[in-house]
């Protein structure tokens, strides 16, 4: 019997997203079968350089699949993302 589906959230948190934007794209687009929806925020409007960055997601999949996703996400120097899983 295959897993259930379950939903949940990932925040991710760029320390600077200018640096780090295009490898966290990388694996969202790798990843983006799980991906409901998005919303990036950068919490700095003025800041040109060295921003910032925050992106939450609304994610569908097997916990193993959201925790795969959450931990590629934290290998990435500068990024810390964190995963709740909302359904069990």
């Amino acid at each position: 019997m295959p897993a259930a589906k379950q939903l949940g959230t990932i925040s991710i948190l760029m320390k600077d997203r200018h640096s780090y934007a295009v490898e966290v794209q990388k694996i969202l687009t790798d990843e983006g079968r799980l991906i409901m929806a998005r919303m990036g925020v950068n919490p700095a409007r003025t800041c040109v350089k060295n921003c910032t960055g925050i992106v939450v997601l609304i994610v569908e999949g097997t916990a193993q699949e959201i925790n795969a996703l959450n931990k590629k996400l934290n290998k990435l120097y500068g990024v810390v993302a964190k995963s709740v899983i909302i359904t069990k």
